[in-house]
């Protein structure tokens, strides 16, 4: 499978907008959009097929998903009522995800990494793929090798709660309560009508 090379800040830069695929480094004075903030660039007609593309593009990049695991997602959630609702849905079940909404890691390419590298449970039997779908009733539970580094990390965050899921911050385990919905995201604005155009074409 190909591999996505373009450099995380150019993607932030392309779609004008942060997706925080930095983790601290997006909320810093050292983010590129910071030289772009309050400047005014000439307009240019932007076509339908132009917007479409670049939303699909933006969630491809927030989730860190390549093109034919996403096709394969939108494929799931054309087969739901509200196909867009069921994409977003998708995506934010994905594990490496789930890791980075618990508070685990400071990005969704570290969340990755954590699972890659064997740390997480789930009900009990270690996954290491990160795109593994969360379903109602899973429990996620942190390897002791890492609970120290991530009670730190937590510590200096603000609060993770979510209501489709709860997590028990001194024991470092979560259980998914409901599948989540779009309107349970505040972080990310992605038009998924748009991405639902762009595939049924």
């Amino acid at each position: 499978m190909a591999r996505d090379t373009k450099p995380r800040c150019k993607k932030c830069i392309a779609v004008k907008e942060r997706l925080f695929l930095k983790g601290e480094r997006c909320i810093s004075d050292k983010c590129p959009l910071h030289k772009w903030a309050g400047k005014e660039k000439m307009a240019k007609k932007v076509s339908v097929y132009s917007m479409q593309l670049q939303e699909k593009q933006k969630a491809k990049w927030i989730y860190g998903i390549m093109e034919r695991q996403f096709q394969r997602y939108f494929q799931m959630a054309s087969k739901k009522e509200n196909p867009g609702e069921a994409l977003f849905s998708i995506l934010e079940r994905r594990l490496d995800n789930v890791i980075f909404r618990f508070g685990f890691a400071n990005s969704r390419p570290q969340a990755r990494q954590i699972v890659r590298h064997g740390f997480i449970k789930v009900n009990e039997k270690k996954t290491t793929i990160p795109s593994y779908l969360v379903k109602v009733g899973d429990e996620i539970t942190l390897d002791g090798k890492m609970k120290e580094r991530i009670k730190t990390l937590l510590a200096a965050r603000a609060d993770t709660g979510a209501d489709w899921f709860t997590l028990d911050t001194e024991n470092l385990k979560g259980r998914i309560l409901r599948l989540p919905q779009a309107e349970d995201v505040r972080d990310i604005k992605i038009n998924t009508k748009l991405i639902v155009e762009f595939y049924s074409k």
